[in-house]
């Protein structure tokens, strides 16, 4: 199979795509014959070596964590329900970090792909499951967001931002956003009633014009930002960040580390299917160009997801 990858810590300059032999099937994994698969912030911050800390690597690395594409083979032990020929999507995110989903097969874990929402194309598939489910288990879980709430979310134009503004609306919240003015527009679209510039001073500050402190506020952006959020907030128990784990976690609120959930991802599929949820993509790589594709991420504010073709 054919598959990138990269056998040292480096720039974009380090990936290559070759041939690799083809995965085994384990007893509980589903082998799927990718379609595609998108690049997230963590893809270059692994290939950089930032993340050596926190979980075993095994160079070479194969990068990528979504996979959206069609059951290739199910090992005997799977309970999902899966056969061969269903298309499927999911954050395929194992203990350690080497076999990836930039590759035409990815042996994926049963806990980690679901069937593919059938109102998404596969390159559409394939650029929501981190991001998706790091919004839905932020919302749902750290902050338990429910109809009548009052929600921030920092950075609402970026890709986990997107999606959180929709899933808020979608529980019934009100969303106010922060966003650079040149992205106001697009929040509003995704259904906050209301948009605040990030860089126009503390954000407290700028609520008071807007019904005061907030019932939740979700941090994708750290920073200045996330020190203000208590003052943001009525009760900093329901602050919640992705980025800044002993700041958030001395604030009183909860650290988000999204992890693989094939319930989260049915519930994500609804969501699409009923259309309360879009996904935005910035642009398109093909497979041998997927070093373009992570410099584009690396170089910030793509303006959605970026999706690599297998």
């Amino acid at each position: 199979m054919r598959a990138a990858s990269y056998d040292q810590y480096g720039g974009p300059e380090v990936l290559s795509v070759g041939e690799f032999p083809d995965p085994p099937v384990g007893p509980d994994t589903i082998l799927v014959r990718a379609k595609a698969t998108s690049v997230n912030p963590v893809d270059w911050k692994v290939r950089e070596g930032y993340l050596q800390g926190a979980y075993p690597h095994h160079l070479p690395i194969v990068p990528g964590w979504d996979v959206a594409g069609v059951v290739e083979a199910v090992g005997p032990a799977v309970t999902t329900g899966l056969e061969v020929g269903d298309e499927v999507w999911g954050y395929v995110r194992r203990d350690d970090v080497k076999f990836g989903t930039a590759a035409e097969l990815v042996p994926a874990p049963e806990r980690t792909v679901a069937r593919k929402p059938a109102s998404l194309s596969l390159e559409e598939a394939a650029a929501v499951p981190l991001a998706g489910l790091t919004a839905w288990q932020a919302l749902t879980e750290a902050l338990q967001v429910t109809a009548g709430d009052r929600v921030l979310v920092h950075a609402a134009s970026g890709g986990v931002g997107q999606l959180a503004v929709q899933i808020a609306v979608a529980l019934g919240a009100e969303v106010i956003g922060t966003a650079s003015p040149g992205n106001h527009d697009l929040v509003r679209s995704l259904g906050a009633t209301t948009v605040l510039d990030h860089g126009a001073g503390p954000v407290s500050e700028q609520l008071a014009d807007h019904g005061g402190p907030v019932d939740a506020v979700l941090d994708l952006i750290g920073g200045e930002a996330l020190a203000d959020a208590p003052a943001q907030v009525r009760d900093s128990s329901r602050i919640a960040s992705i980025i800044e784990a002993d700041t958030v976690l001395e604030q009183g609120g909860h650290y988000v580390f999204v992890r693989p959930d094939r319930s989260h991802l049915d519930e994500l599929g609804r969501l699409f299917d009923d259309g309360k949820l879009t996904v935005t993509i910035a642009r398109t790589f093909e497979l041998d160009d997927i070093a373009d594709a992570h410099r584009l991420s690396e170089d910030g504010h793509p303006g959605g997801k970026i999706v690599v073709r297998i």
